[in-house]
Order: structure tokens, then sequence, then C-alpha cells
């Protein structure tokens, strides 16, 4: 039997990691999180974050030699080669990372959960793509209470992602997240019942 991998995605700040609990929670399903994957790839001395330190200095090291995510973000959000080029970095070594998770899995049913699931080209690895949206007014203000961030900061991250106008129409299932938490909760139980 082969398994059913679901691609959760959606914008920042929709509602991912409330379904990506549900789905842990309710139904134990085995969750692999392409962002813990990317804080893998850049951790303290690994060769993705020494090449990010060559490019941008030491500046974008904290104290303990950590990436300064802070730092980095300014960088990439606001200038689309740069966020290109740590993307290009990254991504290759986050799909290794799926790849070897999804091999090594027992389950029949496994969650990759990807942000950037069409920008970074990974919708091979999954059977059915879920997409998290919800209003774009409600969208900036999760983002701007959830990161402490301005209007002008939380609007450059929701721009450097694919619109999610583009992501809903290559979606498999739909999770419309702008009403209650019950009426998110009801339409996941009732896209994993469905079998694509």
């Amino acid at each position: 039997m082969t398994k059913r991998i679901i691609g959760l995605t959606g914008g920042i700040a929709t509602g991912k990691t409330t379904v990506t609990n549900y789905l842990a929670s309710t139904y134990n399903l085995p969750i692999l999180d392409a962002d813990i994957y990317a804080r893998e790839a850049v951790s303290l001395r690994s060769p993705i974050l020494s090449a990010i330190a060559q490019r941008y200095g030491q500046q974008i090291l904290l104290a303990d030699g950590s990436l300064n995510r802070q730092k980095l973000g300014e960088i990439i959000f606001n200038r689309q080669d740069e966020r290109n080029w740590v993307e290009n970095l990254i991504h290759p070594d986050v799909r290794d990372r799926f790849m070897k998770a999804i091999a090594q899995s027992s389950s029949q049913t496994l969650v990759l959960v990807v942000p950037l699931l069409f920008e970074a080209g990974m919708t091979d690895l999954v059977t059915e793509i879920w997409v998290v949206c919800c209003s774009q007014e409600q969208q900036l203000q999760r983002l701007i209470q959830r990161n402490y961030l301005n209007t002008e900061q939380a609007q450059a991250r929701i721009d450097s992602q694919l619109s999610l106008t583009k992501k809903v129409a290559r979606a498999d299932v739909v999770l419309d997240n702008s009403s209650t938490l019950e009426v998110l909760l009801k339409q996941i139980d009732v896209a994993l019942k469905t079998l694509l």
C-alpha cells in the first residue's frame, strides 16, 4: 500500500500550526516540519551557516556563533535576490531530510508541513496538498500580533510567499481558517476521511 503523504501549506500566519497540532494530537499522525529541518540546516558550525556568515559577515551571527534570524530576515525579506540565494542553499538540504524521514517512517499517513511547498518545488514529495487560508486582513493581523512586527514588515513577509489565491488554486483540500476553531477542526476531520 502506498503511503498517504499530506503536504500541508498555506500563507504565513494562516493557521498551519493549529492544523498540525490537531492532526498530531487527535490522529497521532507523524509530522515532518520543514521549518525544523531548515533550522537544523543552519545549526551551529553547519556548512550552510558557514556559507551564510561568509556572505553576510560576522554580524549575521549571535554571540554564541548561531544564526541571528532577525538580522537575516531583514536582509532576505527586503531583497529577492538574497532570499533566492539563501533558499537555494537550504531547500536541497530540507528536501534530503524529508526524503530520509519518509523512507524511514512505517506510518501509512504522514504530514509534511512545508510553508514554501510550491516555491521550493517540493510538491513531488506529497500525494495530496492541503492549503490553510484565511482573509488577507486576518493574515496580516495575526502575523503582526504573533511576531511583533509593524504593518510594513508583516506585509513584506506575506509578499515574499506565493499568493494564497495561487496556493488555493493548486490545492486538493482547502482549509478555511477565517471562522472559529471548531469550524476549522471539522474541515480537517472531513479532509482526513476523504481519500483522494
